[in-house]
């Protein structure tokens, strides 16, 4: 099993979606989680709605630190992806096993204003686009894969969608 953490500030939005893809597009290959560098007290509503739609049990979605993925007693990590500009510029913790970092850059689809109907379409635009590149993700051999090799097609498949 791959243990992948993908980091967004908050963890309310971003972070949470890619966890749900993950978690549900690569079973039994892959396990998501998601942490934020300040965490707020709860996930997007939106967030949680979409996990509901994807059959993914939101009640093991909460917002979280990323300092729970840096203790001792942790599970441990393979692959730790940003998806966020301002998470991937802060000083992240030390890893156990030293993972490996990539950052897939994303808008925050909770940043706009406008009704409930615009705040959607921006949800469904970061599954649009998030989506595809968990696809590839869940394709690569990435137990058998060196470090070089790997966050090579990493950032290839953030650069080439």
């Amino acid at each position: 099993m791959i243990n992948v953490l993908f980091l967004c500030t908050h963890n309310s939005a971003r972070s949470v979606i890619a966890e749900v893809l993950l978690n549900t597009l690569g079973r039994g290959k892959f396990t998501g989680f998601s942490a934020g560098s300040s965490p707020k007290t709860e996930i997007n509503s939106i967030a949680k709605e979409i996990a509901a739609e994807m059959r993914y049990d939101s009640k093991k979605l909460y917002s979280k630190s990323w300092d729970e993925f840096a203790k001792t007693n942790a599970p441990k990590m393979h692959i730790i992806i940003t998806v966020c500009d301002s998470a991937a510029k802060e000083v992240c913790p030390i890893w156990p096993g030293h993972p490996l970092q990539v950052h897939w850059g994303f808008k925050d689809p909770s940043a706009g204003g406008g009704d409930q109907v615009e705040k959607r379409k921006a949800f469904d635009e970061l599954v649009k686009n998030l989506k595809p590149k968990i696809e590839k993700l869940i394709r690569l051999p990435v137990a058998t894969m060196d470090t070089v090799n790997l966050k090579f097609k990493l950032r290839e498949i953030y650069n080439n969608d």
